[in-house]
């Protein structure tokens, strides 16, 4: 199943121009704020009437203004989460969840109760009232609402802004779930970049309502031209791995990707367990020779592929790992000392990895 968006539109100063496309999984619009992620979902959702452009689901128009179509709100099979999980506090949690079939019919349900109540977790919670419900116990009723609509599309706008780290920590292994097994295309707007990092596939990456890239979430975050751009403070790379060996001896992993072996606390893993690593550029050092006598475990060896723009003393290297993204934040000073240029050999050293289970 596949969106496509073609749309412009003027809200007052402000003139959106997006065009991007996104497939099931989980397609992510980040930016700063003001940057016309929320509009963009807007648009999709059929809150707001385009000037111009097109909207399609899998073949199917939402928009064209040029052919003169329009599908309402109500007609789109169309899921919304909201910040705030705005649940009706006179209903259990079965019922707010129960309340979105109602508005789809019988032949069109896709999606049965019991495998949405399995799949957020909330079978504990059936009989409780929101009241007596967590902030992230909130938001998962709330996207289990918006699945059993069945709808063809999800749209989640910042779901996390409004809890606190342990709340996001607790729902985040949840969106994953709902990532993997949903089948439909997932629209996630967020300011974080961990959450991009750690959810997306598709990255569209926005600022002054334009999309200045989009594609493959570790390509994307990669890129050392947009950066400056896009406000990244925690520019870095994201990396696919399995885990090969989950106890050296020494408490640590040894995690297979497509840049080389590396190493990592084995927090309770085990052999064949997937993972999503976020290798940050201010975590990865560089040197033009095998470094020997440190303490850092991982060295992997690379290739400049490119330099980017400097900002203050400090500048983005992006590096070559066996045809695998990385990125290293060194001074400018060092990037003369070592004389680095693209396509120069270096080895680049990773202090530290962050990683969660997939």
């Amino acid at each position: 199943m596949r969106l496509a968006v073609d749309v412009r539109h003027r809200f007052g100063a402000f003139e959106l121009d997006a065009r991007f496309s996104g497939d099931a999984g989980l397609t992510a619009l980040f930016g700063r704020s003001g940057s016309g992620k929320t509009s963009v979902v807007n648009l999709i959702a059929g809150l707001v009437r385009p000037d111009q452009g097109r909207i399609s689901i899998d073949g199917r128009v939402l928009v064209d203004t040029a052919a003169g179509v329009f599908v309402p709100p109500h007609r789109r099979r169309i899921g919304y989460v909201f910040q705030e999980a705005r649940l009706f506090p006179h209903l259990s949690v079965r019922g707010n969840l129960l309340y979105g079939r109602w508005f789809t019919r019988a032949a069109e349900r896709r999606e049965g109760f019991d495998r949405v109540v399995d799949m957020l977790g909330v079978g504990a919670l059936l009989d409780r009232r929101p009241s007596a419900l967590s902030g992230g116990e909130r938001q998962r009723v709330a996207i289990g609402r918006a699945l059993l609509a069945s709808p063809q599309i999800l749209l989640m706008d910042e779901p996390l802004a409004s809890l606190d780290l342990a709340r996001k920590a607790e729902i985040l292994p949840y969106i994953e779930r709902l990532r993997d097994e949903a089948g439909i295309p997932i629209i996630y707007v967020s300011h974080s970049i961990d959450e991009v990092a750690r959810l997306a596939g598709t990255l569209v990456l926005m600022a002054a309502g334009r999309v200045l890239a989009a594609g493959p979430a570790a390509s994307i975050l990669a890129r050392v031209d947009l950066e400056p751009l896009a406000g990244t403070e925690e520019a870095g790379a994201v990396l696919d791995a399995t885990v090969e060996v989950a106890d050296d001896g020494f408490g640590l992993a040894v995690l297979r990707t497509a840049a080389g072996p590396l190493l990592a606390p084995s927090a309770g893993l085990a052999p064949g367990v997937r993972l999503r690593l976020r290798i940050r550029a201010r975590d990865v050092m560089l040197a033009t020779r095998r470094p020997d006598g440190i303490s850092a475990l991982n060295v992997l060896e690379a290739r400049v592929a490119a330099i980017g723009q400097p900002h203050g003393a400090a500048v983005d290297v992006q590096l070559d790992c066996a045809g695998t993204a990385l990125v290293a934040r060194i001074t400018r000073r060092s990037v003369e000392q070592l004389g680095l240029r693209p396509g120069r050999p270096v080895f680049a050293i990773v202090k530290s990895v962050a990683f969660d289970a997939g």
